[in-house]
């Protein structure tokens, strides 16, 4: 197969890949989905937190903050404020973002993500579909996951503070 032929090949992948990747309505959760155009989070969120939110970036590992974050509190999504980890379920997972072995209740939503071209767990948040990370199956006990997170795509509240309003 010459270049061409693989360029073709390949771009033919995308009538598979883009329509599992792209965010949508799949992400409505409990019925209580927030719609905002791109241009709306893009005008809300700073430019590397927007990007991994709603672009579905990846920050570079050991870069954030919150990877190092050990107080009691909850970790919410960066854009619509919806809580998504209690800090009880974090951990060092050594990956170089912050990792959790499990997620508050209907706080994500999940699909398959094939944009390295072998299957992953992507999530996101299901108010807003908000872009978090991917989960694996190598986590500790007692789930075994690891919900791998961007730290740009979460904010951090310690107890007591009161959580923030939700975005409307």
């Amino acid at each position: 197969m010459d270049r061409r032929q693989s360029l073709k090949w390949l771009s033919g992948l995308s009538a598979f890949v883009l329509p599992v990747t792209a965010p949508g309505p799949a992400w409505a959760g409990n019925g209580s989905k927030l719609q905002k155009s791109k241009a709306d989070w893009a005008a809300l969120l700073p430019q590397p937190a927007y990007r991994v939110l709603f672009e579905e970036d990846t920050e570079r590992a050991g870069s954030s903050p919150l990877n190092q974050e050990k107080r009691d509190g909850t970790f919410i999504c960066a854009a619509c404020h919806r809580p998504l980890f209690d800090s009880a379920t974090k951990y060092d997972s050594g990956t170089g973002w912050p990792s959790f072995w499990e997620h508050l209740p209907e706080a994500i939503a999940t699909r398959t993500d094939f944009k390295l071209f072998y299957p992953r767990t992507e999530y996101h948040c299901s108010r807003c579909g908000g872009h978090q990370g991917h989960v694996f199956n190598d986590g500790p006990k007692p789930t075994g996951k690891r919900y791998c997170n961007n730290g740009l795509a979460l904010q951090f509240v310690p107890r007591p503070e009161k959580l923030p309003e939700l975005r409307t």
